[in-house]
């Protein structure tokens, strides 16, 4: 379950580290109420963006097997092995 706290609490600033660095999921900050900000710790961040780019790898593969793009695997594995006498 996502963590939610009110912008007021980001004053303890050790606590904050410390809760981004246990939370598993990114901690959502409040102002008046409503949503305003989102926190996670840097291994967090670097690892969604990894995860978003793999997302983004697989679609554009999806989009180019639907315009039908693609190569036949054995004659692509032997176009290989000959170029490098495998």
């Amino acid at each position: 379950m996502p963590k939610i706290i009110p912008i007021r609490d980001l004053k303890n600033t050790s606590e904050i580290s410390q809760m981004c660095q246990e939370a598993t999921e990114p901690i959502y900050i409040t102002k008046n109420g409503y949503g305003d900000m989102v926190i996670m710790s840097v291994k967090m961040y670097e690892e969604k963006l990894y995860m978003l780019n793999i997302y983004n790898k697989l679609a554009a593969a999806e989009a180019q097997i639907a315009e039908g793009k693609v190569l036949n695997g054995d004659s692509c594995l032997k176009s290989i092995r000959e170029k490098y006498n495998v």
